[in-house]
């Protein structure tokens, strides 16, 4: 008999491959709700034990500078998996914004249960391991190419790396993830264009 999360496994897999007796363990743990576009939740600085994923729609963390400027720190397009709770908490605050660009559904379920399933289940472990490692390559790739790129080249890989959200997504947020202005991303696009 199929499960409401059935259609989340070849995503799952695809991280890391789970044997159906283990995705089913993992699955038990799933919440799934839909959030409207412009929602933020997971705020910064609040109480925020769980972990995500997205199974419809385009989510986004954020933070305020010290001016007030909000700047994308990540985007992620369904299918996707939020940062892990490790590397977005500390002392169980979290310690970015996350928003929804655009409606989700949000598959949510507590962080603490995940890790006391990675202690019992080999292939939990290594699939959580996976995310975690994927997630640090993530940072590292975007923190070289903010140093190491032209704004040009950062635009180029945004587009490889998030097929078609520039059409979904405001350009300010595009904008600030690139580490560049709105009017500059409007002239590389044009530039792009022609």
């Amino acid at each position: 008999m199929a499960g409401p999360f059935d259609p989340v496994k070849p995503f799952l897999d695809a991280v890391y491959p789970l044997s159906q007796a283990s995705f089913m363990r993992l699955a038990g743990l799933f919440e799934e709700r839909a959030i409207e576009r412009g929602t933020v939740f997971a705020p910064c600085r609040r109480s925020n034990q769980s972990e995500y994923f997205i199974r419809e729609g385009v989510a986004r963390s954020y933070l305020l500078s010290p001016e007030g400027d909000d700047i994308t720190i990540q985007f992620f397009q369904a299918p996707a998996v939020a940062s892990p709770h490790i590397t977005r908490t500390e002392n169980g605050l979290s310690l970015l914004n996350f928003e929804a660009v655009t409606d989700l559904r949000l598959i949510s379920f507590p962080a603490q249960d995940l890790v006391d399933l990675m202690i019992d289940n080999l292939e939990v472990r290594f699939w959580a391991n996976t995310v975690l490692t994927n997630e640090l390559i993530r940072k590292v790739n975007k923190e070289i190419g903010l140093a190491s790129l032209t704004a040009k080249e950062r635009l180029l890989r945004f587009r490889e790396d998030f097929d078609g959200l520039e059409n979904l997504v405001p350009h300010p947020m595009i904008a600030s993830y690139l580490g560049i202005t709105n009017i500059s991303l409007s002239r590389l696009r044009r530039e792009l264009a022609g």
